[in-house]
């Protein structure tokens, strides 16, 4: 295991638990990420989205606005964007890096530079939340996301992903957000669980 590896490892679960720690972790994160940039596609197997695409199918209601948090070179964001081609896809990310591949790849969306831990948003702004092996900010997720919205996690290597939240954690922290609607999935290799906001 790589040093990123077992970095993203910690960091995700220092964080999960301890959002207010973030700020350690956030300034490494950002530099890891800018510098996997150029080659992070090429890091990606041909399935790694097989889950996220599962889960994003079953999605129901309508989607006019999504939010694509951690979206790296795009990958998702384009994911959600064939699944609602008309709708509104904005991708968010940390890492400069990250985001000029994606706007390069996924013309048709929106990429905005942003903390995941204190999104530029309004509240309500969005149907759907969608993570791909991003560690998620389960209050900002329920501030951002419209009631009757969906949030949607990922994993693209299941428990072996290094950014990782287990699915018996996420329902914990989204029922405290009064998430309802749980459903898990799997595919290839990867794992995903969406949720209702109430």
């Amino acid at each position: 295991m790589s040093f990123g590896t077992r970095f993203a490892r910690l960091a995700t679960d220092v964080v999960v638990r301890r959002p207010s720690l973030w700020p350690v972790f956030r300034r490494l994160m950002e530099r890891e990420f800018d510098k996997i940039a150029p080659r992070w596609d090429s890091m990606r197997s041909e399935d790694s989205f097989a889950a996220f695409e599962q889960a994003l199918a079953a999605v129901e209601g309508p989607v006019a606005d999504a939010l694509d948090l951690g979206t790296g070179t795009g990958i998702g964001a384009a994911t959600v964007l064939r699944r609602y081609p008309e709708a509104r896809v904005v991708g968010a990310d940390l890492s400069d890096e990250m985001l000029a591949v994606a706007r390069t790849k996924v013309p048709a969306a929106e990429f905005r530079r942003a903390d995941a831990s204190a999104l530029p948003f309004a509240d309500d702004s969005f149907d759907l939340v969608t993570h791909a092996n991003m560690i998620p900010f389960f209050d900002e997720v329920e501030r951002v996301l419209r009631p009757g919205g969906t949030a949607l996690f990922a994993f693209s290597i299941g428990a072996d992903t290094p950014i990782y939240v287990p699915p018996e954690r996420l329902r914990t922290e989204l029922a405290e957000r009064g998430f309802t609607d749980f459903a898990e999935f799997a595919a290839a290799r990867g794992t995903a669980l969406t949720a209702r906001k109430r």
